[in-house]
């Protein structure tokens, strides 16, 4: 009870200086203890019909084969979920699939991040009752000019006071334009109930400088993207939401294996391999380019939601070819 209460005042007093609206923790945040959320994410993609209604029994297809590789989970609703086209329903239903689908030993993380902190307050719960052990928060960024680091501080703190699973920081400015600041991160890493950040941003040095400033914290970091896990491995992160997990899970796990072996000539030598794949499904093509390699790979792809667009033939081939060209497609 003495840590719990220390870590509270440490909260306090740090936020006292930067803004005066944290006003104390729920009852349901001075129960929680920190969840150990190290290992191998695939953010997993939502299958859809040609009709775009979500497919279910495809669904299910894929899972049988995840449940066979090494992850440590899965990331339901992230960007590669396409949850900003899913309804409130959609979201519940694709996460209570998940769960009922996933093997018993995966940790499921959700992504919860709604526009506004009461609506992300209220998915957190919903999530949380459908048997998510953590939460994936997104920044929200529709008022951009408005997301001061006061505002997002005040976000992250009233969700995180007001969820009943610890809740992990998702940054992610490629699609949202909003980088999470480091004042920011550091701040939050305090809170009892924020266990850590995933990171999609990329910047090396401050995915160390982050790690090393929250030591104190049992903050938990985990790197964005396969383009850059070994990388993240070395300046400390304890692992990775990877968009290519859900084609090249077991190679991505590996990443993770060789470098706690010691073994970094081989560590390095896969990541190199990984980097061009990785950047057609994701800074390239994204979701399209995933889901056309998913096809590739035997999982089901599928199509995406509209207004997103099928890859074309061209684009097809260049992502078919960043695969052969590393050997991971004959």
């Amino acid at each position: 009870m003495r840590v719990i209460l220390h870590s509270r005042q440490i909260w306090r007093s740090s936020l006292s200086a930067v803004n005066s609206f944290c006003r104390g923790f729920s009852t349901t945040v001075s129960n929680q203890q920190r969840l150990d959320i190290s290992g191998i994410y695939p953010p997993i993609a939502t299958p859809f019909n040609n009709d775009e209604s979500i497919a279910f029994d495809k669904l299910e297809e894929n899972f049988q084969k995840w449940n066979k590789l090494p992850f440590r989970g899965y990331v339901v609703q992230g960007s590669n979920g396409e949850y900003a086209y899913l309804n409130i329903e959609e979201r519940l239903e694709m996460l209570r699939r998940c769960v009922d689908l996933a093997d018993k030993n995966k940790l499921i993380m959700a992504g919860s991040g709604c526009e506004s902190t009461r609506d992300t307050i209220m998915m957190t719960e919903k999530m949380a009752k459908i048997g998510a052990q953590v939460v994936l928060v997104v920044t929200p960024c529709y008022y951009k000019s408005g997301m001061t680091n006061t505002a997002l501080i005040n976000h992250f703190t009233k969700v995180a006071d007001a969820s009943p699973v610890p809740v992990i920081l998702y940054s992610v400015p490629g699609n949202t334009g909003i980088d999470l600041s480091p004042e920011v991160i550091i701040t939050l890493s305090q809170h009892p109930n924020i266990a850590g950040l995933k990171d999609s941003g990329g910047d090396i040095s401050k995915l160390g400088n982050l790690v090393y400033r929250t030591k104190d914290n049992d903050f938990q970091i985990l790197a964005g993207s396969a383009g850059f896990l070994y990388a993240g491995y070395a300046v400390g992160c304890v692992g990775g939401v990877c968009a290519l997990a859900n084609v090249l899970g077991q190679e991505t796990c590996d990443v993770e294996t060789l470098f706690k072996s010691g073994k970094h000539s081989e560590a390095r030598d896969l990541q190199h391999r990984l980097i061009s794949p990785n950047a057609h499904i994701t800074k390239l093509y994204g979701v399209p380019g995933l889901k056309a390699a998913m096809e590739m790979f035997g999982y089901y792809g599928g199509p995406t939601r509209s207004p997103l667009q099928p890859l074309t033939k061209q684009e097809h081939d260049k992502v078919k070819q960043a695969f052969t060209s590393t050997g991971f497609l004959k």
